[in-house]
């Protein structure tokens, strides 16, 4: 019969489960975590709880936090269980299991996120991190600027004491620490953005401005936004995963698997102190920008390059789609010679042998990363990730070829039909207008591209205009696979 996961039970659990071997009881909280999905607990929550193996870092335990209603039955979920979570490596070389025990608390979430602003307003929390998705810090899609026209931006500008967002909250906080002579705290994302700490900053700081034009001034002044590189394969938790921990021996209501691979580089820039995570294994660095390039471009982008082509064919998980000859080729190819050239190395990694990394972890079949939830807010993720990419090859006169292909497999998948009929469900904060687009992309291709939102001027390049045209036709009417065979050949 499995064990119940508390700490009553750390001393019960299956043999071969490593757990903490540091006092909980004594820890202090250092960091709110805004954002408790499964990524934060299978990396940061991990390198954190590292160190407290190593008897370090024992005044930085973690209070989890969230602002949308939706938080609440994860906070439920982890209280019944001391906020302690299972994590499972799966490697095809083996599996194995730890219990992280680096998170003691987590604020209730009501309206107008009261407990969240007390709980930030504590001296001894000196880092606010994050994990909201890419998608969530409030960006102009256009102008890459603040989007202050947001209602969640205008509720929270006309009511800055019974914010919305967790941005609201974080300034509602640094304005009683200030008033208190508390202090600043670091504002720390662990999202995939490029220069996710001067994004934290533009919005925390933009939003403030909007209320309080002192504030605002006092934020820039004295907090500190590190930026920051993250990296770990982290599905999401569905029965498969629920099963697996069962078969472990323990009930765990919130388990997490995770490839045997993590990375993280820190800009170190810390306005009231930090954890030595470099002693876990993370690396600080004043060249984040390089690192986080070189993972955006290759493993994100390459994400949305296998994942668009799988969800048309009907391929469910990203190993699938790596073991599929065309797709897994396509990923190849594409990265080495259109990606490539746009990024630089880092100590110790070159680019095309970060290719050949990232195609084995994608390939690992025991990661059940679904191309579902890979494929997920392509609004965000291919400006984000792709993008970028995409306009420094039209400008340096380097192929784009593939890039082009996978726009047009992005309309097409947005559709919403795969090639054997079946319905592709709605997977994307701006879906019903996006597909409307794209059903009507398929007889005029460049209506797509005029999503001016996120494509910009490159509707306007001719080049890159007539290739997404060439492909998006040929996938309609030849089809997906045909498509990828032309690029190949």
């Amino acid at each position: 019969m499995a064990i119940k996961l508390c700490s009553a039970n750390l001393s019960d659990l299956p043999e071969g489960v490593a757990v903490p071997t540091y006092d909980r009881s004594a820890l202090t909280p250092g960091i709110v975590h805004i954002g408790l999905g499964n990524f934060h607990r299978g990396h940061q929550a991990w390198y954190l709880h590292r160190l407290m193996q190593q008897g370090l870092a024992q005044d930085w335990a973690i209070v989890g936090a969230g602002v949308r209603p939706y938080d609440e039955a994860q906070r439920l979920k982890m209280a019944e269980q001391d906020y302690l979570t299972t994590l499972i490596e799966l490697d095809p070389a083996g599996s194995s299991a730890e219990v992280v025990g680096s998170m003691i608390d987590y604020v209730p979430i009501v309206e107008g996120n009261g407990p969240l602003i007390q709980r930030m307003t504590d001296p001894a929390i000196r880092i606010v991190a994050l994990t909201v998705t890419e998608g969530g810090y409030y960006i102009d899609p256009v102008t890459k600027g603040f989007d202050a026209k947001h209602p969640d931006i205008q509720h929270d500008a006309a009511n800055p004491s019974m914010p919305r967002t967790a941005f609201g909250a974080m300034i509602a906080a640094l304005r009683l620490r200030r008033d208190a002579g508390t202090g600043p705290f670091t504002g720390q994302s662990c999202d995939n953005l490029q220069g996710n700490g001067a994004v934290l900053r533009q919005t925390v700081v933009s939003l403030a401005r909007l209320s309080d034009p002192a504030l605002a001034d006092w934020i820039d002044a004295n907090c500190t936004f590190p930026d920051a590189m993250v990296d770990c394969i982290v599905p999401a938790t569905g029965p498969n995963e629920l099963a697996l921990v069962r078969q472990l021996g323990l009930d765990d209501a919130v388990p997490v698997t995770h490839e045997n691979f993590r990375q993280w580089v820190i800009e170190d820039n810390f306005c009231a102190g930090r954890p030595d995570w470099d002693k876990a294994g993370a690396t600080f660095s004043d060249d984040v920008h390089a690192y986080e390039t070189m993972k955006i471009r290759i493993l994100n982008g390459g994400h949305q390059v296998v994942a668009n082509p799988g969800e048309v064919l009907g391929v469910e998980t990203i190993a699938g789609c790596m073991a599929h000859p065309l797709i897994g080729a396509l990923f190849h190819k594409l990265a080495s010679t259109e990606i490539v050239p746009h990024v630089d190395a880092v100590p110790g990694m070159a680019p095309l042998d970060y290719v050949d990394l990232i195609h084995r972890r994608f390939s690992n079949p025991r990661i059940v990363d679904t191309t579902r939830r890979v494929a997920f807010d392509g609004s965000s993720r291919h400006p984000g990730f792709l993008l970028p990419t995409l306009r420094e090859a039209l400008a340096a006169g380097q192929p784009y070829e593939g890039l082009a292909l996978v726009e047009a497999l992005w309309a097409r998948m947005y559709a919403g039909t795969r090639e054997n009929g079946s319905e592709i469900a709605p997977n994307d904060p701006f879906w019903s207008e996006m597909q409307a687009v794209a059903i009507v992309a398929r007889e005029t291709p460049q209506v797509w591209l005029e999503q001016r939102q996120i494509y910009g001027d490159l509707a306007d390049h001719a080049g890159f205009a007539a290739s997404f045209a060439k492909a998006l036709h040929t996938i309609w009417s030849d089809g997906t696979e045909a498509a990828i065979r032309a690029y190949l050949a």
